[in-house]
C-alpha cells in the first residue's frame, strides 16, 4: 500500500528500499529535493556520500532540535497569514520537518494551514506566488491534460489520492480562481498526511481552471490564471468528463476528492461519477457525515433515535443539503423508507421554506420541498415562510444553521423551539465566527442548559450554573482523512453511503456523552488516532459491501502499515 512497498516516490530521481532513500542526486540537487532534503540531520556519512561537505553547517542535529527551531520561528511571525506564509516555505524545502511541526502542533496549526487562514493565503496567492505544487488544468487546453499529469512521471501504482477544485465557492470567500483551486488543494492534502499519514508524494493536487468572475482577479495584472470568465454548460463538462478519465485511466488506484465546487456544478459532478468510480466531495458529504456524528452523540443523550427527530436545515445549500442528505441515508438504514425519512426534514432557504411550488428550486433542493398545500396559510406578509414559522410549525427537535447569515438563530427563535422539546439539538455550523447563526454561550442561557450544541467553529467551553460545556466543533478534519485512508487501504472501488456511516459512527463512538456538559465530538488534539480508527471502520465496511480491490486479512494492522511517519531516512547515493 506504502512507498516503501512500492520502492518508488513521486517519480523522483530516487528509489527508497528498506526504509533507505538510493538517489543519483548530489550536492545543491539534493538540498533542493523536499523529501530527501535534511538540511543540518544529515549526517557525516551523508554529507561525504552526497557531496554536502561545506554546504549545510557543521552540526549534526537531530529532528527534534529542528523542529524546535522551526515552532521558535513559527511563533515569532507576526499573524496568522505570515505563519501560513512560513509554514508554506518550509514545506517547499523540508517535507519531513514541516509534517512533523504540523503533527506536533496540528490543533494550533489546523487553522493556519487550512480554513480560515489559507482563504487569505488564497487571496494572495498570484501576488506570493513561489512554488508549483501538483498539475494546473486548463479549460482551455483539454487536451494537455494527459501531457500535464505525464510530466509528474508518476506510474499507474504511484498515486493513491487526488483533490481537485475548480474554486467557484472557495470557503467562505467565493471565486477565487486559480489560485484558490491550488490552495485549497494542497491545504487539504497537507491535512490528510498530517492527520492521516497519507503518502505526501502519492498525492496530486489538482488546480481545475474554468475561468473566474472574480473582476479583481480578471484585472489584476499579477494574476497567473485563465484570463476569463468562467465557463458554464457543455464545455465546463466536457473538461470535467476529460479530467476524470485522464485521472482514473493513468492512477487507477487514486481516490477522487472534489472540494470547493459551486453548488450546481459539485452536485452535478458527484451524482454522475459516484457510482461508477472512488470519488466523494467532502462539502457535502464530508460535511454530512461529521454532523450526522455530533447528531448520533446528541440523540444518545436526547434519549430520541434519528429516525424520530424533526429537522430543520436552515441554509439549503451544498452543505445544507449534503447534512440532509446524509440525516435522511441514516434513518432510511435504522429502517424508515424515503420518503418517510425526506418528509422528517424542512428545508429553509433565502427565499423561506421551500415548497413544491417554487419555480427557482435547485435540482438538489427538489426532495425536499414542502408540499405547497400543506403550509396553505402560513406565509407573512413578504409571502415567505420564514424560520420562526416553521419552528412554530414543525416543532422541530434539531435545528442545523448553514446559513452564514449571523445571529439567525435569535433569542425568540431558539426560546421558541425549547418550549416543545427537553433536549433541544441546536448545531450553528456557519463559519468564521462573524457568520454564525448563534454563539454557543447564548443557546445554553436561552435554554437553561438543556441545548445539545455543536459548532462549526473552535469556541471555548461555556460554564452555566456550575456546569461546564465543552463545545464540540464539527470539523470535516475529524472524518475525511480517515475516510481517506479506509479507502487507499482497501483500494475500494467507490465510496458508499454505508462507508460514510462507518465514519460517522467511528468518531462518535469517541465521545462519552454521558457526563454533563459533554462534548458531541472528540477534539482535534488526536486526529492520527482518530483517523486510524475511522479508516479501520471505513475499509472493514468497504470489505463487507464487497467493494474492497486487496484482500483485508489484518485491518488494523493494514491501516498503521499504511501510514506514512514524517521521520528521516537514510538517504545514499546510487
Amino acid at each position: 500500500m506504502s512507498a516503501e512497498k512500492n520502492g518508488k516516490i513521486g517519480g523522483r530521481s530516487f528509489t527508497e528500499t528498506d526504509g533507505t532513500y538510493i538517489t543519483p542526486a548530489r550536492g545543491l540537487e539534493v538540498l533542493r529535493d523536499p523529501l530527501l532534503n535534511k538540511g543540518t540531520a544529515f549526517t557525516e556519512e551523508e554529507r561525504a556520500e552526497l557531496g554536502l561537505e561545506g554546504l549545510v553547517p557543521p552540526a549534526v542535529e537531530t529532528l527534534d532540535e529542528q523542529a524546535r527551531r522551526a515552532y521558535e520561528q513559527y511563533e515569532a511571525q507576526p499573524d496568522d497569514l505570515r505563519k501560513n506564509i512560513y509554514l508554506t516555505a518550509l514545506h517547499d524545502r523540508n517535507e519531513v520537518l514541516f509534517y512533523r511541526l504540523l503533527s506536533d502542533h496540528l490543533r494550533e496549526m489546523l487553522p493556519v494551514v487550512y480554513d480560515p487562514t489559507v482563504g487569505q493565503a488564497i487571496k494572495a496567492y498570484s501576488h506570493e506566488y513561489r512554488r508549483p505544487r501538483g498539475v494546473y488544468l486548463s479549460i482551455d487546453d483539454v487536451g494537455g491534460i494527459e501531457r500535464a499529469f505525464g510530466n509528474l512521471g508518476l506510474g499507474p501504482d504511484d498515486v493513491d489520492l487526488i483533490v481537485a477544485s475548480d474554486a467557484e465557492e472557495i470557503l467562505g470567500i467565493g471565486d477565487w480562481g486559480i489560485g484558490g483551486g491550488s490552495g485549497i488543494a494542497v491545504g487539504k492534502l497537507a491535512v490528510y498526511t498530517a492527520a492521516a499519514g497519507i503518502h505526501p508524494n502519492r498525492v496530486i493536487p489538482v488546480a481545475l481552471d474554468a475561468g473566474t468572475n472574480n473582476e479583481a482577479l480578471l484585472n489584476d495584472p499579477s494574476y497567473v490564471g485563465d484570463r476569463h470568465s468562467r465557463v458554464r454548460g457543455g464545455r465546463y463538462d466536457d473538461f470535467i468528463d476529460a479530467y476524470v478519465a485522464t485521472a482514473t485511466r493513468m492512477f487507477p488506484k487514486a481516490l477522487l476528492h472534489w472540494e470547493d465546487f459551486g453548488p450546481s456544478n459539485g452536485r452535478r459532478i458527484l451524482e454522475k461519477y459516484t457510482g461508477r468510480i472512488s470519488t466523494f466531495n467532502d462539502d457535502m458529504q464530508g460535511t454530512g457525515a461529521i454532523v450526522l456524528a455530533a447528531a448520533l452523540g446528541a440523540t444518545r443523550v436526547a434519549g430520541l433515535p434519528l429516525r424520530e427527530q424533526r429537522i430543520v436545515v436552515f441554509g439549503a445549500g451544498t452543505a445544507g443539503i449534503g447534512i440532509a442528505d446524509q440525516l435522511r441515508d441514516a434513518m432510511m438504514r435504522s429502517g424508515l423508507d424515503k420518503e418517510t425519512a425526506t418528509r422528517l426534514i424542512w428545508a429553509v432557504d433565502k427565499q423561506g421554506l421551500l415548497t413544491d411550488d417554487m419555480d427557482d428550486l435547485r435540482d438538489y433542493q427538489a426532495p425536499y420541498a414542502r408540499p405547497a398545500g400543506e403550509v396553505a396559510g402560513r406565509r407573512g406578509e413578504d409571502g415567505r415562510i420564514g424560520l420562526r414559522e416553521v419552528i412554530d410549525h414543525v416543532h422541530p427537535t434539531m435545528l442545523v444553521g448553514t446559513s452564514t447569515v449571523h445571529g439567525a438563530f435569535t433569542e425568540e427563535i431558539v426560546r421558541a423551539m425549547a418550549s416543545h422539546t427537553d433536549r433541544p439539538i441546536i448545531f450553528p455550523l456557519s463559519n468564521p465566527t462573524e457568520r454564525i447563526e448563534a454563539m454557543p454561550g447564548d443557546l445554553i442561557r436561552w435554554t437553561d442548559g438543556r441545548a445539545l450544541v455543536a459548532t462549526g467553529i473552535p469556541v471555548q467551553p461555556v460554564t452555566y450554573k456550575g456546569v461546564t460545556y465543552a463545545i464540540g466543533q464539527a470539523n470535516n478534519a475529524l472524518l475525511y482523512p480517515g475516510l481517506g485512508l479506509g479507502v487507499t487501504v482497501s483500494r475500494a472501488r467507490r465510496v458508499s453511503d454505508g462507508m460514510f456511516q462507518a465514519a460517522a459512527d467511528a468518531v462518535a463512538s469517541l465521545v462519552d456523552v454521558s457526563t454533563p456538559g459533554a462534548s458531541l465530538l472528540p477534539q482535534v488534539d488526536n486526529l492520527r488516532e482518530i483517523s486510524a480508527l475511522v479508516a479501520v471502520e471505513v475499509a472493514g465496511e468497504a470489505g463487507k459491501e464487497s467493494l474492497a480491490r486487496v484482500e483485508l486479512h489484518d485491518v488494523i494492522q493494514q491501516v498503521e502499515d499504511a501510514m506514512w511517519q514524517p521521520e528521516y531516512r537514510r538517504v545514499r547515493g546510487g
